[in-house]
């Protein structure tokens, strides 16, 4: 981050940026890190827990207790590695002639200590360029406010989000010859495809000419262009080409990651759903997961009732999903009482993400909803999980982020579609089309 400038700059860190990356401090190249001692204690208050930012917290305090070596931390100690610079803890977030965010602002809390530790180091520190580095755009506001420089942490962020990779490509003008042959033996030779084309694997293509055209995949396993068919699974047929190639990646069995993005309505979830449940018997469990992020930011706690009737209000989507397929068969076909007895007999899970951290994911089709609410570490963290014969589909809209320190660039899904793409392992599909109604399409499209 920032290493391509010869200043040495000075990074003041917030703990948003910590909880988000616990070893973001080793990621400012050669400048020097300024830690405030508002930070350690925030992270104290945030070190008992199972969330993922209490994971980062703890991570975070046993990271520099190494880095110390048992040195003074408020002097400068170096980072490790030749091309790191120092970092130290800020005691005093104030001083004579300092500007006071607490009396600016008219409130004594954490954020503004953090904000008078960054005045203090750009007073004490004039001719080096100081900023601050915060999760925060609110505090990134009142830093500026302030007369401070302050930035995103950028590590892992995707950089034009509006050429994120989206899983297909319309190729027109195809020789109609060559869309005769792939119906007629259910594949071509890219190179059939003309000098240009350069085949990603995985990757999905509309090949046209006028009115012919076909759907076709480029398959590593064997070097070939192969069509694609419109295919229904558990009673849910493919409303567009999107919803086709989704149905295709999910099934197929040598693709074992899959990420599926689009608005609200598209049919993400659903066609997750319902492939994985048309493949039931090649997977020992099926787990629908999602992140819980509660309303306003406050802990599930605060709702009434047992962890049950606290978590219902946040499943319940995934359980309408289920219930739609459910509901393409009458109750006396053996697919409708074959759900409930998969949900009797837990090979079918509908659970929150966070109950099923620390598990072996062995044998299983694991689909990640809401993926745009993880961290890219988080992410990892789940697909380093799988274990043999375990398939995992995390599906989201990058543009409905529910967390405060996440946005497009820097979500975990967003993350792993633009470092993941082009693997043998891995397929994306970008939906695009609304096919929950022509009310909700309305909606996206003019509201």
């Amino acid at each position: 981050m920032a290493g391509s400038a010869k200043e040495k700059k000075i990074f003041v860190l917030d703990t948003s940026v910590i909880i988000f990356e616990h070893n973001s401090i080793l990621n400012f190249a050669e400048h020097d890190i300024v830690i405030p001692i508002t930070v350690l204690e925030e992270l104290d208050n945030f070190k008992k827990g199972n969330d993922t930012k209490n994971f980062e917290a703890r991570e975070f305090i046993r990271l520099i207790d190494k880095l110390s070596g048992g040195r003074m931390l408020h002097n400068w100690n170096p980072l490790n590695g030749k091309s790191r610079g120092k970092f130290k803890v800020l005691m005093d977030t104030g001083g004579q002639g300092i500007l006071d965010a607490n009396q600016v602002f008219h409130h004594d809390k954490s954020d503004h200590r953090i904000l008078n530790s960054a005045l203090r180091v750009q007073k004490e520190e004039k001719n080096r360029k100081v900023i601050l580095v915060s999760k925060d755009i609110n505090l990134r506001l009142k830093a500026q406010a302030l007369g401070l420089l302050a930035e995103d942490y950028s590590t892992g962020k995707v950089q034009n989000i509006n050429e994120l990779y989206t899983g297909r490509t319309i190729i027109d003008d195809v020789n109609p010859a060559i869309i005769d042959l792939i119906y007629e033996k259910g594949y071509c030779q890219p190179t059939d495809l003309g000098r240009n084309f350069k085949p990603v694997k995985n990757h999905y293509y509309i090949l046209k000419n006028g009115k012919k055209s076909t759907l076709a995949f480029y398959n590593p396993a064997n070097g070939m262009v192969e069509q694609v068919e419109k295919r229904s699974v558990y009673g849910i047929k493919p409303r567009n080409v999107e919803q086709a190639f989704a149905i295709h990646a999910v099934l197929k069995p040598e693709i074992r990651l899959v990420t599926m993005q689009g608005v609200a309505g598209t049919g993400k979830t659903l066609i997750a759903l319902a492939a994985a449940l048309e493949q039931k018997r090649e997977f020992k469990q099926i787990y629908l997961a999602r992140p819980i992020v509660p309303l306003s930011n406050k802990d599930i706690g605060y709702l009434p009732g047992d962890i049950k009737s606290k978590l219902n209000p946040y499943m319940e989507p995934l359980w309408d999903n289920l219930k739609f397929i459910q509901n393409q068969y009458s109750e006396n076909d053996k697919e409708y009482s074959k759900i409930t007895e998969m949900l009797n007999n837990e090979k079918l899970v509908i659970t929150p993400l966070a109950y099923i951290r620390g598990r072996s994911l062995s044998n299983i089709c694991f689909i990640v909803d809401e993926a745009q609410n993880l961290t890219p570490h988080e992410v990892k963290t789940i697909i380093t999980r799988a274990g043999e014969n375990t398939k995992i589909i995390f599906t989201g809209d990058i543009y409905q982020i529910d967390t405060p320190y996440l946005d497009s660039q820097s979500n975990g899904l967003s993350y792993l579609i633009d470092r993941i793409k082009d693997h043998e392992l891995y397929a994306h599909v970008t939906l695009e089309r609304g096919e929950r109604s022509g009310l909700a399409n309305l909606a996206n499209e003019l509201l």
